[in-house]
């Protein structure tokens, strides 16, 4: 179908707006526009909370809290470099020590500074 044939078919229903008509239209369509996306917004945002709220980790602040406040304090040098004793590592290197230590207090949600390793040995397989 040629579409010129078709815009002079259908030329004859159009309306003719005037300038402050066309402009009424286009702000209410955009009005819609952007009443519907801020909606969207708003419904993403409390989903968001919603799902935030059930993902959310609990605190072991409040457990570690009476142990420390039992601990003596102790006046400490800032500049003295806090030692836990020493670690003896057994068929391990130092980089897979680290390692395990770090899984070990991200797994058990207590802080490294608050572990004391005594050894870490690697167990062959048999």
């Amino acid at each position: 179908m040629n579409p010129a044939l078709f815009l002079l078919s259908v030329e004859d229903g159009l309306r003719q707006y005037s300038f402050g008509e066309a402009l009424g239209v286009a702000l209410f369509t955009w009005a819609i526009v952007f009443a519907v996306l801020f909606l969207i917004f708003v419904i993403i945002r409390i989903f968001g909370a919603v799902v935030g709220s059930f993902s959310k980790k609990p605190e072991t602040a409040p457990a570690a809290a009476p142990a420390a406040a039992t601990a003596p304090a102790k006046a400490e040098d800032p500049g003295e470099e806090f030692s836990s004793g020493t670690l003896k590592l057994k068929g391990c290197d130092e980089k897979t020590a680290a390692m395990i230590m770090a899984i070990v207090s991200d797994n058990t949600g207590i802080p490294l500074n608050e572990l004391i390793f005594k050894s870490i040995s690697l167990v062959e397989e048999k």
